[in-house]
């Protein structure tokens, strides 16, 4: 799955901090913003940490970050307005992937996307409390990422596209 696809997203974990959670929703491009959520604090510029494995000169890389910043953009966040995100390329060097999970983290940002199994990795090594939405991760269960799909517990969630047998046994997305 490329950032790039469309996506219909389910949120999959609860918890008592709504705003923040509904701020990952927005990043996950699942839902839009609640309006009277957005104007409670109109004047706060929201801070999104990237944290990729591609390199900088990647072609999917680049159209990943581009198509990210275009759904934000159409949801009414517009970097330098009401938003700022910082990007960090990994170029799945672990070295590299670590500095910068480790500088994202210190920025203290809203919310943290990372992409790949290696990139959360480092991101949760470094958080426990900054919320993290990952992409790309082929199974966050048995890579320690999350306790399970249904409930994945900590501050470590994804979005992901339906599975069409799971749209059979009547979850909802």
């Amino acid at each position: 799955m490329y950032w790039d696809e469309p996506l219909r997203c389910r949120l999959l974990s609860l918890g008592p901090d709504m705003q923040r959670r509904e701020f990952v929703t927005l990043v996950g491009g699942a839902v839009a913003w609640p309006l009277a959520a957005r104007a409670q604090q109109p004047e706060r510029m929201r801070l999104i940490g990237v944290l990729t494995s591609y390199s900088e000169n990647d072609p999917i890389g680049q159209s990943a970050v581009t198509a990210f910043r275009t759904d934000l953009k159409k949801l009414g966040w517009t970097e330098g307005v009401n938003l700022r995100i910082e990007l960090r390329w990994g170029a799945s060097d672990p070295d590299k992937i670590t500095t910068f999970a480790k500088e994202l983290v210190n920025l203290h940002p809203d919310v943290i996307l990372g992409q790949s199994t290696l990139v959360v990795g480092a991101l949760a090594r470094e958080t426990r409390t900054i919320p993290i939405v990952f992409v790309n991760v082929a199974d966050p269960v048995a890579s320690g990422l999350a306790e399970s799909l249904i409930r994945p517990g900590g501050n470590i969630t994804d979005f992901r596209q339906p599975i069409p047998s799971r749209a059979a046994n009547g979850c909802s997305y």
